[in-house]
């Protein structure tokens, strides 16, 4: 599979301090974090300020989203809206915030990623279909030009409503490290799937190092 496997029974917490350890290593002054949405990623950054928010300097990092809903900002359903109530508003603030606004349209997100260069951490996740940010299978961001690292994207089964905005494949592999977080014996299916070489979108993840930290009920057989 892309990337090195990792079996815990503690997913938050693993994940968590794979993020201090990135930010004790990061090469740069600053650290650049690109966040997820879904319930494993809310028990994941709830662990990292829990646990960890005092061993990083959050006003040297900058958070950047990986996917977003095209909704409000304050709807349920928003990774901003995530991000902010589970991480940010615990940390108290970071050095800068930047979510995805649909309204704007993907472009100027596309000039934003292009000038950061690398992100140091891009978290993501794994959804039952195989998809991670918003690329569905089937999509048409699977198979965007590699110079477009935002696009606009929808899933054409419509099993995942709601236009969304998502890093492309470009877009994630500027990340130095990026730490796929899977949970939940719902999502073995999906797992196995990838582990026995199957052609899914979270399969495609390329970067310099890629870690999948998974539990023990969604870890392939």
């Amino acid at each position: 599979m892309n990337g090195e496997l990792v079996v815990v029974d503690d997913v938050p917490g693993a994940f968590a301090e794979r993020v201090v350890q990135a930010f004790r290593e990061r090469p740069d002054e600053e650290f650049s974090l690109v966040l997820s949405g879904g319930e494993t990623a809310r028990r994941c950054y709830q662990r990292l300020a829990a646990s960890a928010g005092d061993r990083i300097d959050w006003w040297l990092v900058d958070v950047y989203w990986g996917d977003e809903r095209c909704v409000a900002p304050d709807d349920p359903q928003s990774n901003q809206r995530l991000v902010r109530e589970a991480l940010l508003e615990q940390v108290g603030a970071a050095n800068s915030v930047h979510p995805m606004r649909c309204e704007e349209g993907a472009d100027p997100y596309q000039l934003r990623v292009g000038e950061v260069g690398r992100f140091d951490v891009v978290h993501l996740g794994l959804g039952r279909d195989g998809h991670t940010a918003s690329l569905f299978p089937g999509s048409p961001a699977l198979d965007a030009d590699p110079g477009r690292l935002v696009v606009m994207n929808e899933d054409p089964t419509g099993n995942n409503p709601l236009l969304r905005m998502t890093l492309t494949y470009s877009g994630i592999a500027r990340g130095r490290l990026v730490l796929f977080t899977v949970s939940g014996e719902d999502k073995q299916p999906a797992m196995q799937r990838i582990a026995d070489g199957e052609d899914l979108p979270a399969a495609r993840v390329q970067a310099d190092r890629v870690v999948w930290l998974v539990d023990p009920a969604a870890a392939p057989r």
